[in-house]
């Protein structure tokens, strides 16, 4: 099969020759151009073989539009991080406005995302990567976002409207760019940062929107929940074609999940453990045990989330070489 034939087979559950496998990791030495990012994921993707490529913007290109100020501060996984945030008053939400899907940072990343469908050089589906608008919130205001959720929420949601409007535009601009899909990021979706009332109410009205906003376009909509205790059953009533999350450090299961949920599962393999760890051999057992889950079928095997920076060569190569060994 091809990759991208690989791949959709996954999503549909169908007979596949092996289970697609795909890992991302950022590169916050050079993702600040265009070029610099496209020739990193490149390269990357190059290097390993993968079945699909999601772009790995820094996690915060989103708000440098609104006026954070952004950079690298060492986290091992490569994220860089608001130094300074866009949102520092309950006055500043009234202060976001709606951006233009190409220009500044969000047309830096739009040309990145180009310059990396032209230079694939396979078939391997294109997934560029967005924020929900509650954790954009979250990134534009830091902790702060609590507080002002509780004194003034109305401030906030008028902020959210906003938010998710742009965020839409911006993804239908990136399908229009060339991606193939969207991997749609929450970080506020688990109860390490809201419990499950206040994300019903501030984050999955416009989560449900944002999707359903491109939900006609996008082919490959890859919704990745971050964090423990997470919101799952809720999420996976959205419109999306696979969900990955942390599963080898939070529930569900795969093979629950896949009694869940109704597309794919993206996950099998633990980021931080495992895959940095190893040794060889374990990498693989993690391999064949999301397939014994599964079955291998509705199964992308990936991390459940973003690379360390260190993780060695070698377990990504022993991961990739046992999916390829794997015959559902």
């Amino acid at each position: 099969m091809t990759k991208r034939e690989r791949v959709f087979a996954a999503l549909a559950r169908k007979p596949l020759d092996r289970p697609p496998v795909a890992f991302w990791r950022h590169a916050p030495e050079v993702d600040h151009t265009a070029t610099g990012l496209a020739e990193a994921m490149l390269a990357f993707h190059r290097r390993f073989d993968l079945d699909l490529i999601k772009v790995m913007s820094s996690g915060v290109y989103c708000v440098e539009d609104w006026g954070c100020t952004v950079a690298w501060t060492g986290s091992p996984n490569g994220a860089k991080q608001c130094t300074a945030h866009a949102v520092k008053t309950t006055a500043d939400w009234a202060r976001i406005r709606e951006l233009d899907p190409g220009a500044g940072a969000l047309g830096r990343e739009l040309e990145a995302l180009r310059l990396i469908v032209r230079g694939r050089h396979d078939d391997a589906p294109v997934l560029h990567t967005i924020f929900t608008p509650l954790t954009v919130a979250r990134k534009l205001a830091g902790e702060r976002l609590d507080e002002d959720l509780r004194v003034d929420p109305q401030a906030v949601l008028s902020a959210l409207e906003t938010i998710t409007t742009t965020v839409t535009r911006y993804a239908l601009a990136a399908l229009g760019a060339g991606a193939d899909g969207l991997f749609v990021a929450t970080q506020t979706a688990s109860r390490e940062v809201f419990a499950g009332d206040e994300f019903r109410r501030f984050g999955l009205p416009w989560t449900r929107g944002l999707l359903e906003g491109v939900a006609a376009r996008s082919t490959l909509t890859l919704l990745h929940i971050h964090g423990r205790e997470i919101a799952f059953d809720l999420l996976a009533a959205l419109p999306v074609h696979a969900i990955n999350w942390h599963d080898r450090l939070t529930s569900p299961a795969l093979g629950d999940a896949l009694r869940r949920f109704a597309g794919a599962v993206v996950g099998g393999l633990g980021e931080s453990g495992t895959l940095r760890r190893g040794p060889v051999a374990a990498v693989a057992g993690e391999v064949h045990d999301a397939v014994r889950q599964t079955g291998g079928r509705g199964l992308i095997l990936a991390p459940g989330c973003v690379l360390p920076l260190d993780t060695p060569e070698t377990h990504l190569d022993a991961a990739v070489e046992a999916a390829k060994r794997t015959r559902p």
